[in-house]
């Protein structure tokens, strides 16, 4: 019985996915170093798509998947297990009919945490962000990529040290680069047992359709809003250059508001200009926003 503690989830497609020749490049690529019997670990900014491309190899294998998030928190155990409150044990006693015999006894009680129901049953795991975690918490994976051995904490019980993993556990990583705040440099031994895939921004066609299946937006509005957000992440005048997120946000809150892609539109100018100046700046640099929304605004009269 798995442990109720985890959750699995089921490999189902994603809604609105976009598979555009980009995207199958990259699954084809994943699935053949996992058929290979290697992880695979996407690397890339954030907005990249790492942990939807993820969840979309996961759903190529098919098997379960259980899921884990970074945190800075973390120890071995809340990847292996721990013991989490107490069992009660009764035993009643009345092999003579005229006595009474009960004992009572507690123990704690050991439940196993996601990593070791993901070795022990063969299901995928996705640890999403693992640099956010510290690396000595993560010194539990070398063995089990490598050997295919899990160590097993005394404090679990029953006779075996060791568990061996089943042969259909795959697993899947990501991360954003280390000079983002909160991410750790993962150890070289286990970078050096995963293959990594740097993602970078999405060509064209990828981001435009991405526009179109989270907006509903026709394909000359998406092609326009991608363009904005495209010419201003290719002008090097940003702190932090925009993502896809970006123009979804645009498109989304434009549907809302009843808005249109045109240039000439205060309201088409306003909403990239609230959206994209907020993205491309991390510190709150008034200069920089300034000088984005002028940007924003030359771009929009340009090619909206």
């Amino acid at each position: 019985m798995i442990e109720e503690l985890t959750t699995i989830l089921e490999p189902t497609p994603l809604p609105d996915f976009v598979e555009t020749r980009y995207v199958k490049d990259l699954t084809e690529r994943a699935m053949g170093y996992i058929k290979a019997g290697f992880p695979v670990h996407f690397r890339g900014a954030s907005g990249t798509g790492k942990t939807t491309l993820a969840l979309h190899v996961a759903s190529k294998i098919g098997r379960p998947v259980v899921m884990i998030h970074g945190d800075e928190e973390f120890t071995t155990s809340n990847l292996v297990g721990g013991e989490y409150g107490y069992r009660l044990r009764k035993v009643i006693d009345r092999f003579v009919s005229r006595v009474l015999k009960v004992e009572e006894d507690m123990v704690k009680r050991w439940v196993d945490n996601r990593l070791t129901v993901a070795c022990k049953y063969g299901f995928t795991l996705i640890y999403d962000e693992f640099t956010r975690s510290r690396p000595e918490a993560n010194n539990i994976l070398l063995s089990i990529l490598q050997e295919r051995i899990m160590d097993l904490p005394f404090g679990r019980g029953g006779e075996e040290t060791y568990l061996k993993v089943d042969p259909n556990f795959t697993a899947l990583f990501t991360s954003n680069p280390e000079e983002y705040a909160g991410v750790h440099r993962s150890q070289d031994a286990l970078r050096d047992r995963m293959i990594t895939m740097d993602l970078d921004d999405f060509d064209e066609e990828t981001e435009v359709a991405i526009v179109r299946a989270k907006s509903g937006f026709p394909l000359k509005e998406a092609e326009k809003i991608v363009k904005v957000v495209r010419v201003l992440r290719e002008s090097g005048a940003c702190e932090f250059a925009p993502t896809v997120r970006g123009a979804i946000m645009i498109a989304k809150s434009l549907r809302v508001v009843n808005g249109h892609v045109k240039g000439s539109s205060g309201i088409f100018q306003q909403v990239c200009q609230d959206i994209l100046s907020s993205e491309t700046s991390r510190i709150g640099s008034k200069s920089n926003q300034a000088k984005v929304r002028e940007l924003v605004k030359k771009f929009a009269k340009q090619y909206c």
